[in-house]
């Protein structure tokens, strides 16, 4: 599966776009729309939209492939873009030891859905932000049309 334009929209708008090197909440150097930066990476200049948009392809890529890699059973379309989304956003670590995982593989969609809510912290801090981002990651997940909007 490859990830939607409705999920590829909700992970632009949660993430924004930003031309030049920021921190992002978990303190990581990033650049684009999430783009965490490798340590060998430097773009001095900053880099233009259309570049963010290349190399958020690259990772989006990557993300679709940790979602295909971990999930052991099918998927709407809504339920893998929730998925990869998560998974850019935290990384396939997160995903591989998480409940949210263990309850979707074992077939049980609706609490593996229900567990995306409890992502919403950024260390002990609950986060507005990623709180509306795994809301909107249910409604995708759930077929609605709440996450056009988020």
């Amino acid at each position: 599966m490859k990830l939607s334009a409705a999920g590829l929209a909700l992970l632009k708008r949660s993430e924004g776009f930003k031309s030049h090197t920021y921190i992002d909440a978990a303190g990581l150097p990033s650049i684009g729309y999430g783009h965490r930066l490798d340590p060998r990476e430097h773009y001095p200049n900053g880099i233009s939209e259309t570049e963010a948009e290349v190399i958020l392809l690259w990772d989006v890529h990557e993300a679709e492939q940790a979602v295909e890699r971990l999930v052991k059973v099918s998927l709407t379309q809504g339920q893998f873009d929730a998925l990869v989304d998560f998974t850019f956003n935290l990384g396939s670590a997160r995903l591989s030891g998480s409940t949210l995982l263990r309850e979707l593989n074992q077939g049980r969609y609706d609490l593996a859905a229900n567990e995306l809510l409890r992502w919403d912290h950024c260390g002990a801090d609950e986060l507005a932000s990623l709180k509306a981002r795994r809301q909107a990651e249910r409604s995708l997940w759930l077929g609605g049309a709440e996450a056009q909007a988020a």
